[in-house]
């Protein structure tokens, strides 16, 4: 059984009638409750387990605690809302060090900070192997503007912002430890070890009006985005030439011996923003994004053929690969170990 099935299998169980104030249960980045007559109040948990999600030869307690906040905050991104406040669950191993305790929560502290919520309590517990942090996060916004990933339309123009494949890349650089003072890879490995959640942007796309779906890139641009066509019931089409990475991104897949174009598509962890819109929209959106100090690019676009497809040019001809579903899996990757 892999990721998604078991998912699938804990959702066939829950379906029955919902509480009239559950307007979204499982099935995207957060559930949606209606808080009021005109807000809702968005629920999300994300678990970090060391040894699968973070290393700690080469993460930096306090970064950790800072990507901890990060990675829950960024799904709140994801449909356009505001953080508010967060739950931390901590398994700490047997003799753990105070220092790197003490640092760790440092780095949550200023994450909370940066993204303007608060720790309002949460759970601490031993743990028989390694450090296991969980943070179940709150945030709000008004109900008219939330983004789900059920919104994409045929013709939709599909949009990712900044580039993807830069934390595979710091990963895969840190763990074979290969030029990682080089600082034409700086980013990269920053990308894994303190990612940005690009709070700004989602809510400035959801006030937009201009958005039909949107998914943050957690697990792969594979995988994200075959969310958003199976939620919407539609199927994609991704053009490579539009994804293409740069230069330092190309030297660190030769020196890492891997296809970066694989690090765009599974990679997962860039924890960018990918988000459908109709085509008259791109002018206004690259706007948006400017006065976000973003970039952001169109990489494919949203139809009724079945399936997320990746479109390539060879010898003057296109051909179509099957991708959905192809980014990271904690169950799929634990049985090829």
């Amino acid at each position: 059984m892999n990721e998604l099935e078991y998912i699938r299998s804990l959702t066939a169980l829950h379906q029955g009638q919902p509480q009239s104030n559950i307007l979204l249960g499982i099935g995207d980045d957060c559930a949606v409750i209606k808080k009021n007559g005109t807000q809702v109040s968005l629920l999300s948990m994300d678990s970090m387990v060391e040894g699968v999600h973070f290393d700690r030869r080469f993460h930096p307690p306090k970064l950790l605690g800072r990507k901890v906040v990060s990675v829950n905050v960024s799904d709140i991104a994801a449909m356009g809302g505001t953080p508010k406040c967060v739950l931390l669950s901590a398994g700490l191993p047997p003799g753990f060090e105070p220092d790197w305790m003490l640092a760790f929560n440092q780095g949550v502290h200023e994450a909370c900070q940066t993204y303007h919520c608060s720790l309002i309590g949460g759970d601490t517990v031993a743990s028989p192997g390694g450090f296991v942090f969980t943070i179940t996060i709150l945030g709000e916004m008004e109900e008219h503007t939330v983004l789900y990933r059920s919104g994409a339309q045929a013709g939709d123009t599909i949009f990712v912002s900044g580039q993807l494949g830069l934390a595979a890349a710091g990963l895969a650089l840190l763990n074979a430890d290969i030029a990682v003072d080089d600082p034409q890879f700086a980013a990269f490995i920053a990308r894994h070890l303190d990612p940005e959640a690009r709070i700004q942007l989602g809510q400035h796309l959801a006030a937009s009006g201009l958005i039909h779906a949107m998914i943050d890139s957690s697990d792969g641009l594979a995988t994200d985005l075959a969310h958003i066509c199976t939620a919407s019931e539609l199927g994609a089409q991704i053009f490579a030439e539009s994804i293409m990475p740069s230069d330092a991104l190309r030297q660190a897949a030769r020196l890492s011996g891997v296809d970066p174009l694989d690090w765009a598509l599974r990679g997962g962890e860039d924890f960018e923003l990918i988000f459908t819109a109709p085509p008259q929209a791109e002018a206004g959106l690259h706007q948006l994004a400017r006065n976000c100090d973003l970039q952001i690019q169109a990489i494919g676009v949203m139809d009724r053929e079945k399936g997320l497809r990746l479109v390539q040019q060879e010898a003057g001809r296109s051909h179509e690969t099957v991708l959905a579903y192809q980014g990271y899996d904690h169950f799929r990757c634990q049985e090829k170990d």
